[in-house]
């Protein structure tokens, strides 16, 4: 089976060593984790700069994030589907998890 190559990005409302450590076991497999401050738009992106981005590269996307607001705000929900994108919110717990802790949870699901 060929599986597409998969992106995932992490936001501004989660850390960088998140998508470092996601990344390190998703680029044996072929795909990649990154963070929005490694993004050509920047850490200072808006979520719609980002999403824009994001539907411009044409890539499978999965967005990780604790920003619960891309639901909630109707231009970023539209953009968000708009671009095609699919992904995780976090649960409010996990800003209060210890890092090692939530990366561990990612790479188990």
């Amino acid at each position: 089976m060929n599986v597409p190559h998969l992106k995932v990005l992490f936001d501004n409302c989660t850390s960088p060593v998140l998508a470092a450590t996601l990344g390190g076991y998703l680029n044996h497999l072929g795909h990649e984790a990154i963070h929005l401050k490694d993004l050509p738009c920047g850490r200072h992106a808006t979520d719609l700069e980002w999403m824009e981005y994001l539907r411009k590269d044409r890539s499978e996307w999965v967005v990780v994030t604790a920003d619960s607001r891309i639901q909630k705000n109707r231009a970023e929900r539209v953009a968000y589907r708009q671009a095609n994108l699919r992904g995780f919110v976090l649960a409010p717990a996990y800003q209060k998890t210890p890092l090692n802790q939530t990366a561990s949870f990612l790479l188990w699901r």
